[in-house]
């Protein structure tokens, strides 16, 4: 009986020895390994505080119910002896009192403790933007009071002579360009004023041929009676020209020039001194292009001549009749071939003709441009013949009217006492 008394005796003090044990249990000796935070003793604490309540919980439990069922062992009633299936229901009861608090409590405590260290990541993550953008910053920097001293003097006056020094260096090496720049300015110069001449016939050939004070010409039927220039007057109504005719001048080129300054003029070689209506050739010579400094309205009245075809209309007013030309041809001589005008006559014998003159290329003078035509109307069944007396006048001139000369040739002519 003692043995058995002993034995539950026994069991029950074994049982309050480990509950004492575990309730004097200091909460220093939690989490004592070295290498751990501040947070993680604190999470290591509370985690033995809540162990140890459980288990206090459960011990109290179990106790409570061993001294209910417990009795004073009698012969007719021994004491009741711990079973493994007791041992079982205690392992349970333990299994879930730690579920409920020591699960729940820690699965809380995790999250809480994930939550502050992203907390914390997110501070420090600030922290290291805000000493990034601090370190990135440049305050403005404030005039400083330089003290008046030999060697901050000295310091000024060195900084001010390199600069010196090297604002000059650069300027003399850009003068090696002036130079240069100002012959490639003089050349261009003087090739626009050299050519002025080809760009600006280029131009006015299709803008405006006749550079006339007229603005409009329509073409004219023959057929009608018109009303005509009390003057001699030459019109193509396809070059927007109108422009008087000048008779009756000398054949050399500088007279020839003095009239086409006025206009265009009568060309009359021997062969080629027909007037208008009569058996012949009656020429017209006009300039193509002029110098941009002459005072002429009539430098560029020829300059569309090119442009001129088969078919198309002359007009030319002289004494109160206009007369009505059909192109028939153009060709290109040299401004020597006085005889290709004679030959127009002679191949279109019997025919009143007229011919325009000009220089080509448009600004030079290197050939001449023949546009010829044929008498359309008034009918020329009874056209008279030139004057044989004039027709075999010859002033000596054996080239075809010219451009005027170029700077350079103007010069050249000057210097050599040609003009």
């Amino acid at each position: 009986m003692d043995n058995k008394n002993g034995g539950q005796g026994s069991a029950m003090p074994s049982w309050n020895a480990w509950a004492a044990a575990a309730k004097n249990k200091p909460a220093h000796a939690v989490g004592q390994s070295s290498g751990l935070t501040e947070a993680q003793l604190s999470a290591r604490r509370q985690q033995q505080t809540v162990t140890d309540l459980a288990r206090k919980k459960l011990l109290e439990a179990y106790k409570t119910t061993q001294e209910k069922e417990y009795k004073e062992p009698t012969k007719a009633s021994p004491a009741p002896r711990v079973t493994s299936q007791d041992w079982q229901k205690y392992h349970s009861a333990w299994q879930n009192y730690y579920q409920k608090y020591y699960g729940e409590y820690y699965g809380k405590a995790a999250r809480e403790y994930v939550a502050r260290e992203k907390m914390k990541m997110e501070r420090d993550q600030l922290e290291r933007e805000r000493k990034e953008k601090q370190a990135a910053y440049t305050p403005p920097t404030m005039p400083m009071v330089i003290e008046d001293s030999e060697e901050a003097q000295h310091d000024i006056r060195a900084k001010i002579r390199r600069k010196a020094e090297e604002r000059a260096s650069k300027i003399r090496r850009s003068r090696h360009f002036i130079p240069i720049i100002i012959g490639g300015i003089i050349l261009l110069l003087g090739v626009c004023f050299q050519y002025n001449q080809v760009i600006a016939s280029h131009i006015v050939a299709y803008m405006s041929p006749g550079n006339s004070e007229v603005s409009e010409i329509t073409a004219i039927d023959p057929t009608l009676s018109i009303k005509t220039h009390e003057k001699p007057y030459l019109m193509i109504p396809k070059l927007n020209i109108e422009v008087p005719v000048i008779f009756g001048v000398k054949n050399d080129v500088n007279s020839m020039n003095v009239a086409m300054d006025n206009g265009v003029a009568n060309f009359a070689v021997p062969g080629a001194s027909a007037k208008p209506g009569e058996i012949g050739n009656f020429v017209i010579s006009g300039h193509s292009a002029g110098n941009i400094y002459q005072q002429s309205n009539y430098k560029f009245i020829f300059s569309g001549l090119t442009r001129m075809k088969d078919g198309d209309l002359i007009y030319m007013d002289y004494k109160g009749v206009r007369y009505t030309y059909k192109v028939t041809g153009t060709k290109t001589v040299k401004p020597t071939d006085v005889a290709s005008l004679r030959k127009i006559a002679k191949d279109n014998e019997g025919k009143p003709m007229i011919t325009l003159i000009t220089c080509v290329p448009l600004g030079t003078s290197r050939e001449r441009l023949l546009v010829y035509g044929e008498q359309i109307t008034p009918s020329y069944d009874n056209a008279a013949t030139p004057d044989p007396e004039e027709d075999k006048t010859d002033n000596g001139n054996t080239e075809m009217p010219a451009n005027h000369d170029s700077p350079l040739e103007g010069f050249w002519k000057w210097l050599t006492g040609q003009s």
